[in-house]
């Protein structure tokens, strides 16, 4: 690439000049703070690798945090296992799934896990110390209708703390949870390895 001309650095130094100074405005606007309600959901990946990111923002603040795993079981998990060897004094890790539902085939079994999920899911939400719960998948359980919508959205609007995040993930968010949700973002599938054949990769997928 040449070497930009005077003319052309100067124009570039103003455009960038006025878009920083109505991004200032902008941000000088925004002053509000609050727990929020955050949905993950979509048919991508990216929705628990999302959230514990944001779970390891609030470790690396020094903010209590917790995770309730509603599907996965005994499964290994590479960051269920970093977080309960490192961090386990700050975040309370729960993985209370029977596994995916066409592996356990017991619908009884499946509604009694996820009932056992949301009652410590409750407990670590209405603890105010936690500035962060996970709710890992809870999306599938309420797809199935394992738990009571209406009690969870219901939950989160009368007792979740002010300044507590609740980030829940899954596909298949039911749209009254995403009307209730302060961020929704849906991950959507472009390419995956999957498809071509590809197993789940350690490091990528768990």
């Amino acid at each position: 690439m040449t070497e930009p001309s005077a003319e052309e650095a100067a124009a570039h130094a103003a455009k960038k000049a006025k878009i920083k100074a109505a991004r200032d405005r902008m941000m000088e606007e925004k002053t509000g703070e609050k727990g929020l309600v955050i949905v993950l959901t979509g048919p991508g990946k990216g929705k628990s690798s999302s959230a514990f990111g944001m779970i390891l923002r609030c470790l690396a603040h020094g903010y209590p945090c917790a995770v309730v795993q509603f599907v996965k079981g005994a499964r290994y998990s590479g960051e269920r296992d970093l977080i309960t060897a490192r961090f386990g004094d700050l975040c309370a890790f729960h993985t209370m799934g029977e596994g995916f539902t066409w592996e356990t085939q017991d619908l009884a079994r499946d509604r009694a896990a996820a009932g056992a999920a949301w009652d410590k899911a409750k407990e670590l939400i209405r603890d105010s110390r936690n500035r962060m719960v996970l709710l890992d998948e809870i999306n599938i359980a309420l797809r199935y209708e394992y738990l009571d919508l209406q009690e969870v959205v219901g939950f989160l609007a009368a007792e979740k703390p002010p300044m507590t995040h609740v980030v829940l993930t899954g596909r298949n968010a039911r749209p009254e949870l995403i009307a209730a949700a302060d961020l929704v973002t849906e991950m959507t599938v472009v390419k995956h390895p999957f498809r071509a054949g590809i197993k789940a990769q350690p490091g990528v997928e768990f």
